[in-house]
């Protein structure tokens, strides 16, 4: 990214932490990442696969932008997520690629992720979006409780991976600061 923007800094509440991703850590990703279930509804869905995860792992570090999410509790690695695709010219960046492990499903870490990411990156820019796959309706409720709106359809190239329709969700700055 060619801003002045820290896209990849150490973000941490009382129980997650966000680290960097680092080229050491494919085998603890892997871990979370190696549940079938987790991409069932991700646009690759053979991603649990050791060699295709190693494309979105490549990815993840060319990025900049990457982190592992840690569980404080355990210090286990529940997942990663990502800013990236920082437009200067809309004030706005992405976030994505995010995928935890089952056993977080359902116990709020996604909000909790995405509110630390939400309220870093708004000291930087005025608008996040997100791609989320067509069929992934777990993601899509998801971001619709964070407020997010659908404003586009789109086919999105994910590194080393064929183009898949994704929806384009959207949160502004104001919106997300005066929500209730």
């Amino acid at each position: 990214m060619s801003s002045s923007i820290p896209i990849q800094p150490t973000l941490e509440d009382p129980q997650t932490l966000l680290l960097p991703l680092q080229a050491t850590d494919f085998e603890a990703l892997y871990a979370a990442a190696s549940d079938p279930k987790v991409w069932e509804q991700h646009p690759n869905k053979d991603r649990w696969k050791p060699e295709v995860f190693r494309t979105f792992f490549e990815g993840a570090m060319q990025s900049q932008g990457a982190f592992k999410i840690i569980d404080k509790a355990t210090n286990e690695v529940a997942g990663s997520t990502r800013f990236y695709g920082y437009d200067e010219q809309e004030d706005s960046i992405l976030i994505g690629y995010t995928f935890y492990a089952t056993r977080y499903w359902g116990k709020g870490l996604n909000l909790k992720v995405k509110t630390m990411m939400l309220d870093y990156i708004f000291q930087f820019v005025s608008q996040v979006y997100f791609h989320i796959g067509a069929a992934n309706t777990r993601s899509q409720i998801a971001i619709s409780r964070l407020g997010a709106e659908k404003v586009a359809e789109e086919e999105v190239a994910y590194f080393g991976e064929a183009p898949q329709l994704n929806f384009v969700y959207r949160i502004g700055k104001e919106q997300w600061i005066g929500r209730s």
